[in-house]
């Protein structure tokens, strides 16, 4: 049963990816698309925990530590940038 939720939580966030890909290429402002990364990130933390579940795999919970302390700093730097023009002072 947990082999077939998992599956289904893998494919169901895969598509969030696709969805939210599709919103970072065709938003119409700036900030869409910086929403739209933000998701996508969030969704990649999400997809890479979901394979370390199922891979009974500990090193793939620090990847994706990394990859949401990386996607946080994306995120306020890509704000600020839009926000005030540069993003380091």
């Amino acid at each position: 049963m947990i082999e077939w939720a998992l599956g289904f939580a893998m494919v169901c966030v895969t598509l969030a990816l696709l969805l939210g890909g599709w919103r970072l290429l065709r938003g119409p402002d700036a900030t869409d698309r910086v929403l739209a990364l933000d998701t996508l990130y969030i969704n990649v933390v999400a997809l890479v925990i979901l394979l370390g579940v199922r891979l009974r795999s500990d090193l793939l919970f620090e990847a994706a530590l990394i990859v949401a302390m990386l996607g946080f700093v994306s995120t306020v730097a890509l704000a600020r940038y839009l926000s005030r023009g540069n993003a380091v002072e």
